[in-house]
This record gives C-alpha cells, sequence and structure tokens, in this order.
C-alpha cells in the first residue's frame, strides 16, 4: 500500500460519468483507506434503488435521503467518499463537504458524460428528455458549485480510472495532506 491516510476523509465530487465512484475505489486501495460510494449508502438504507426512490419520493425525497446519509459520513474516521453529482446542491451538504475533508472535482466534458453514462438506464435525471440538453443543463448549473468547493480538480476525462487515482494521490502528496512514503 502507498501511504498512510490514517485521518484523511477524501470527498470525490462531480458529474454523472465523472468516474468518482470506479476512481474512488483505486483511490481507496492506493491509500489504504475505506471507499463509501454515498448513492450505494442510500439504496443500502432503503432497502431499494435511486430510480425507485425518485419515482415515489421525487427527487427532494432523494436529496433528503442523502444529505441525512452525508451527516453520517462526514464523521467516518478515514474514507474515500464518493458523492452523487447533485449532492453538492444543498447548501447544508457543501457546508459538511467542504469543513470534514479534502474535496476532489473530477471534471469531465459533457460528450465524455454522453459517452459514460450509456442509455441513462439507472440514472432517473436522464429519464425526462434529450440526454445531451440535460447533461448541458446540469453542467451549466452545478459546475460552478463544484469548482467553488473543490480542494483539488482533476481532469477525469482519459478514461483511465487507476491513473486518475494516482494522479490524486500525487497531489495530495505535494500539498503535504498525505505523507510521502520512504524512499522517495
Amino acid at each position: 500500500m502507498a501511504g498512510n491516510a490514517a485521518n484523511l476523509r477524501l470527498f470525490l465530487i462531480g458529474p454523472m460519468g465523472s468516474g468518482k465512484s470506479t476512481v474512488g475505489r483505486h483511490l481507496s486501495d492506493l491509500l489504504d483507506c475505506p471507499f463509501i460510494d454515498s448513492d450505494a449508502e442510500i439504496e443500502s438504507r432503503a432497502g431499494a434503488d435511486i430510480p425507485w426512490i425518485f419515482d415515489v419520493e421525487g427527487e427532494a425525497g432523494f436529496r433528503r435521503r442523502e444529505t441525512t446519509v452525508l451527516k453520517d459520513l462526514v464523521e467516518h474516521p478515514a474514507a474515500v467518499i464518493a458523492t452523487g453529482g447533485g449532492a453538492i446542491l444543498a447548501a447544508e451538504n457543501r457546508e459538511m463537504i467542504a469543513r470534514s475533508g479534502v474535496v476532489v472535482f473530477l471534471n469531465v466534458s459533457v460528450s465524455q458524460q454522453l459517452k459514460r453514462t450509456g442509455s441513462g438506464e439507472g440514472r432517473p435525471l436522464l429519464q425526462r428528455r434529450d440526454r445531451e440538453e440535460t447533461l448541458n443543463q446540469l453542467m451549466a448549473e452545478r459546475e460552478p458549485l463544484y469548482r467553488a468547493l473543490a480542494d483539488v480538480i482533476i481532469s477525469a476525462g482519459g478514461g483511465n480510472a487507476r491513473k486518475v487515482a494516482r494522479q490524486i494521490e500525487a497531489v495530495l502528496r505535494e500539498r503535504g495532506l498525505i505523507p510521502h512514503h520512504d524512499g522517495e
């Protein structure tokens, strides 16, 4: 394992299809700390998948669940936490995330999102209308929030999650947020 991140709580933010979950798993291996996917945690607690939650409770109900889960996750002693793409919409969530750890924005283009999200199945916000139009609208609304919250901005468009995870690890070491290992 690359290094001790015993006290590091790292939040991955960014739009759907930016690779938060995939990069997060690789990064947690590199940093030797747990990986938590907030969307998976919401599904586990609800006993239902996100599309069902959206169908039954609407987006507002899902967002309430998201905030509840984040309140618990910010108390986790050390973890790489992948947030949902819209977690940054609520000011309360942004404040919790900002004060609780290091925030990495995985930035990708809308064209990359279109490729990565496929048909949009399992992504309720992509079921409503033209996918590209929806992604453009979401990006326009959310990108300023991602940028304002981020401690680190990483281009995640290259498609290699391991490489992106190593890049994040290198930036964290450079900034003294995790120790260099001996022999470097």
